[in-house]
């Protein structure tokens, strides 16, 4: 899933309200996290965490967060919350049949 917002607000706080732990509870849990460090930052831009559900059936997910300045106090917010979960991804769908041939059917 894919989110697309532009914010009235300056890039540095857009910036602080995503990546620092004491501001971001305030509205993403830390229990929805799988680690409260994210796996990929590029500072001022773009930030990644891995979540999990915290009920059953415990999905695993990551979700990144891309920030632009867009104005001198507009920000565009851009969130990709991609599902990774084994179980959720379906595999390829073969291009052939994928049986066996069968020699002579008679």
């Amino acid at each position: 899933m894919e989110f697309e917002y532009r914010l009235d607000a300056p890039c540095d706080k857009v910036w602080r309200a995503i990546s620092i732990a004491e501001i971001r509870e305030s509205w993403l849990p830390g229990t929805n996290l799988r680690d409260a460090k994210p796996i990929k930052e590029i500072s001022g831009k773009e930030v990644t965490y891995q979540m999990r559900d915290p009920q059953p059936p415990h999905l695993e997910s990551i979700v990144t967060f891309h920030i632009a300045q867009t104005g001198e106090n507009m920000t565009h917010l851009r969130i990709i919350h991609e599902l990774t979960d084994a179980r959720c991804i379906t595999p390829p769908i073969p291009a052939n049949s994928n049986t066996p041939t069968m020699m002579c059917a008679a």
